[in-house]
């Protein structure tokens, strides 16, 4: 099978194709046939060598995918054939760029049948990243007031939706020539960050989901209500900013996401629902991996970025 590696960190030219065996699966595992590979801002940070997840190369990045079944032993979850999405592994190295992946079953979720492959393997990280941000950690419930930063990017523009069918009244944030790409996933407002200070405009919120981090996180504070919660994807260790919600009693929660199957079999039924749809903003084939990374990294994207194989 073919494989991206790389040998050494750099820009996305050290991306490379390589031959190399197909993984065996282990007992409760399955071989998994890529057929797409949904790509994150994470992933050109890992190849650059701005953060030391997986260590120095030669390393295989990626997490998203979806394919279908090619051996299943051990497992009764899966059989050969079936067509499945997931995140497998993660923060652990799952080698999701290559033609074939081997992962844990419980990582897996059947594809909805009305999402094409490209479609499902966007959805796994910024899914369950808004899930567990919005579900599990902010514990969004009807009639809450919901703040999402970023509603254009991969994990905003699915938080509105999972917000909205949690029952929520849901504000987003978003530049001016993002406002008509975000009003399709349904919001109640649209804050243009660039004309308006959001600080001024929002107030009583329950819950804040940040994909920004920076100064964004620290004047979150001012559009809580009382015992408000902001929960953030990129500021999670930030000890100082903890202490400052704390101290105003408010609560202060970062996340790292995870594999979690409960989640994906909710995303799953949202999907199935007609409630939750991701939008890919382009594809590129497997070849052409270095001009992802380098649309990829330059930031600003409307959803997500996909590789086809």
């Amino acid at each position: 099978m073919r494989v991206i590696t790389q040998q050494s960190l750099g820009g996305p030219e050290v991306l490379t194709i390589v031959d190399a065996p197909e993984p065996q699966p282990l007992p409760t595992e399955v071989l998994v046939r890529v057929k797409a590979i949904g790509l994150n801002p994470l992933e050109a940070r890992l190849r650059a060598g701005e953060f030391p997840l997986l260590g120095l190369p030669p390393f295989v990045l990626g997490w998203d995918i979806s394919g279908v079944v090619k051996e299943a032993p051990g497992t009764w979850r899966f059989r050969p054939g079936d067509e499945v999405f997931g995140m497998p592994l993660f923060p652990r190295a799952a080698n999701a760029y290559a033609e074939a992946v081997s992962a844990p079953a419980l990582h897996l979720a059947r594809k909805p049948a009305s999402l094409s492959h490209v479609e499902a393997s966007a959805l796994p990280v910024v899914g369950l990243t808004a899930w567990q941000g919005l579900v599990d950690i902010g514990g969004v419930k009807e009639g809450d007031r919901v703040l999402v930063h970023g509603g254009g990017g991969g994990v905003g523009h699915v938080a509105i939706q999972i917000a909205k069918a949690l029952g929520a009244h849901v504000i987003t944030t978003a530049s001016g020539s993002k406002r008509k790409f975000v009003e399709g996933f349904g919001p109640d407002e649209v804050i243009d960050y660039t004309a308006v200070d959001f600080t001024k405009a929002v107030r009583d919120v329950d819950v804040v989901l940040d994909t920004i981090g920076g100064d964004t996180v620290e004047r979150s504070l001012d559009v809580l209500r009382p015992g408000g919660h902001l929960v953030t994807a990129v500021a999670e260790e930030d000890l100082e900013l903890i202490a400052r919600y704390e101290a105003a009693g408010m609560r202060f929660s970062g996340i790292a996401v995870e594999p979690d199957p409960v989640a994906l079999r909710g995303l799953v039924d949202l999907v199935d629902q007609g409630r939750l749809r991701v939008h890919v903003q382009e594809t590129f084939p497997f070849e052409r991996v270095a001009d992802a990374h380098r649309l990829l990294e330059g930031g600003h994207l409307q959803g997500k970025l996909v590789l086809t194989v």
